[in-house]
């Protein structure tokens, strides 16, 4: 292994960021992009803020992406070509792996030794490359998960397929190589030393952020205008990529629970679902849309493409409830961004959530995934005045812990930790 390092602070001078299957540059809502693209791009805009250079490298998926793209100052997006110039499925993606490591490779290499201080890869496949890198660049590595196939596969929703063998594995390889593990929760924390044998001196807790000048409340009433719903309704939304692991179809679910408990509701119910298909849930797109109608809610249901920027929150906005029914979530970004808009979130009680989500405080976490549990939940939130003006403030309070300075300012503690501790088993493989 080489050394070379050129700074003797511990706050690196440039990052290489690693996100082979998806860019920060993407819409979140559909494909494989969703909260780690917002975590990437608001993370390294916050870094560049503070004087460090973030260099993403993502995969190229057309001809027509510049080889380098400015996110903003400071914070270069790198397209490698690796594979066709075309979208792969997550399972074709470790056969590109080799040609995506060597167009990273090659672009440090046109520079000096020591061009870039340190490596931080999100998601396994990136955790593979940031592997090979780091012992190429003599510089620490940092990885985040994001998800875990073994909590995954433990959590399954009805119809999803299993995480393979190989990502199990090749989690596995990474967790023993990083210098640091970044997660999201005390519960991933124990999730990596537990069921991958992790190094808990390794392990660092990096809360996400929401980006609060943004994310904040508004007119209710020129949200629903902006979005064709009618001011007086009971408007119950879901917000993400539309696939089993997301389980948008509870909301639905439980929508129909409530009309058959109150038929009058009917004149006054939307359910709104912004978001696209997206992993297993490409297999069958139009399944929830056929799910609304065997259900008999078709005429409530309003599905809206991914939205962005001022489009996503008024989807917040106009919502009486925003619904997470994840059956795994590695935090929730979603669920952070409603409750910053002063909506409340009934959320699954799974993974990241009770930490996204404070129970009884800013929403309510409900133990399974039942139709009737559900129902209940949002009942309690959406129809009852009183409980639902609660939950907003807190949701308000809530949200306001949680900020991208603050999970930054964290993330530079842990990459300074990596820097120290990777000089020092340095040194004593050269003494």
């Amino acid at each position: 292994m080489t050394i070379s390092w050129h700074r003797s602070a511990t706050q690196p001078h440039r990052v290489a960021v690693l996100s082979v299957h998806t860019s920060p540059l993407e819409q979140p809502g559909t494909g494989d992009a969703g909260g780690m693209n917002v975590y990437i791009s608001q993370t390294a805009m916050e870094m560049a803020r503070r004087g460090v250079l973030v260099e993403v490298f993502t995969r190229a998926t057309s001809s027509e992406q510049p080889p380098v793209v400015e996110l903003a100052p400071g914070v270069l997006v790198r397209h490698v070509q690796a594979g066709p110039f075309e979208p792969l499925e997550r399972h074709e993606l470790p056969a590109q792996l080799c040609a995506f490591t060597s167009g990273v490779l090659r672009t440090e290499a046109f520079h000096e030794p020591g061009y870039y201080d340190l490596i931080h890869s999100h998601y396994w496949l990136s955790g593979q490359v940031g592997w090979l890198a780091r012992d190429r660049w003599g510089v620490p590595l940092v990885h985040t998960a994001h998800t875990l196939a073994k909590v995954k596969n433990a959590a399954l929703a009805e119809g999803d397929a299993p995480e393979p063998r190989t990502r199990v594995i090749g989690e596995e390889q990474v967790v023993a190589e990083a210098d640091r593990l970044v997660v999201n929760t005390d519960v991933e924390a124990g999730q990596l030393v537990e069921l991958y044998g992790a190094n808990p001196d390794t392990v660092r807790k990096v809360s996400p952020g929401v980006d609060l000048q943004r994310f904040q409340p508004g007119s209710r009433a020129a949200a629903r205008a902006a979005l064709g719903l009618p001011a007086d309704a009971v408007v119950l939304a879901f917000a993400g990529r539309i696939q089993p692991l997301k389980a948008p179809d509870v909301l639905l679910r439980a929508a129909a629970v409530l009309l058959r408990r109150d038929p009058a509701l009917r004149d006054r119910l939307v359910v709104l679902v912004a978001g696209g298909p997206s992993g297993t849930g490409l297999e069958q797109p139009q399944a929830l849309r056929e799910l609304a109608v065997s259900l008999g809610i078709a005429d409530l249901t309003r599905f809206v493409p991914p939205q962005a920027g001022a489009a996503l929150v008024n989807v917040y906005r106009a919502a009486d409830v925003v619904a997470v029914p994840s059956y795994n979530e590695s935090f929730g970004l979603v669920a952070l961004e409603a409750q910053a808009c002063g909506t409340p979130v009934v959320a699954a009680e799974v993974g990241g959530l009770p930490v996204a989500v404070s129970h009884g405080v800013s929403g309510l976490l409900v133990p399974s995934h039942r139709a009737e549990d559900w129902a209940a939940a949002l009942d309690l939130v959406a129809l009852s005045p009183g409980r639902h003006a609660e939950l907003a403030a807190g949701a308000l309070r809530h949200a306001s812990r949680f900020s991208w300075q603050r999970t930054t300012d964290v993330l530079l503690g842990a990459y300074a930790e990596a820097t120290s501790a990777f000089r020092e088993a340095a040194l004593e493989v050269a003494v």
